[in-house]
């Protein structure tokens, strides 16, 4: 099975998890682009959607789906989203596509979290993906200097400008043994708004796309 047959496939079944009524929150990315088209397809009433990015909104928008603001909608019931690398206790790297902190703060006010991958991204230990940072922009040197301080390579993520108006860093060569510890002392760096490691919002379910069909990892 070719990637995109994976996941179109991961999206059909994250989209079968939702239920009639939910209060859902959706995150970003290519895969979540087939999840979105799936969930379409079903018809099925929600009482709200909330969107973590511009480019999710005008997805959701297209398929004639109502998009809610979270601070209407009070807190959520489901957070579905891809991950860039997913660990064996549900702890993630996410931001590859710079929606970090909105992804963070949808998934922080979900009861659930269903992260949707191939089975590519299903990782041991968390690290060989860059670490996304998205930084206040006159924060962007100092914040790179104490990312080289931890160990890390931080580059510059050219021409790109978050939704909330911000910069990102991607950090490799970090040592991510202490998922939840390093995201609290990336965090904890004037200048961060947020780390894209996902240890305190982990996932508790994970569904991979496979060459024999859709594997559920639960947590």
């Amino acid at each position: 099975m070719d990637q995109a047959s994976k996941k179109i496939a991961v999206g059909r079944a994250a989209a079968a998890e939702v239920a009639e009524g939910c209060r859902l929150g959706i995150g970003t990315g290519s895969t979540v682009n087939c999840f979105i088209d799936a969930l379409a397809e079903r018809g099925i009433e929600l009482a709200c959607v909330v969107s973590s990015s511009t480019a999710t909104t005008d997805r959701l928008r297209d398929h004639g789906i109502a998009v809610s603001e979270l601070n209407t909608t009070g807190d959520l019931d489901l957070y579905i989203d891809g991950a860039d690398e997913v660990d064996g206790a549900g702890h993630m790297i996410k931001g590859g596509g710079g929606a970090l902190t909105r992804e963070k703060i949808v998934a922080a006010a979900s009861r659930r979290f269903i992260c949707i991958v191939d089975d590519s991204k299903i990782v041991r230990v968390l690290g060989e993906f860059p670490v996304p940072v998205e930084v206040i922009p006159m924060a962007r040197s100092f914040v790179a200097r104490q990312m080289v301080k931890l160990g890390g390579l931080p580059e510059y993520r050219e021409g790109f400008v978050t939704d909330n108006g911000n910069v990102i860093l991607d950090v490799r060569h970090l040592d991510i043994v202490d998922p939840v510890s390093l995201e609290d002392r990336i965090n904890s760096i004037p200048g961060v708004v947020t780390v894209g490691i996902f240890g305190r919002q982990k996932a508790q379910l994970t569904l991979a796309a496979t060459d024999e069909g859709v594997r559920r990892i639960d947590y």
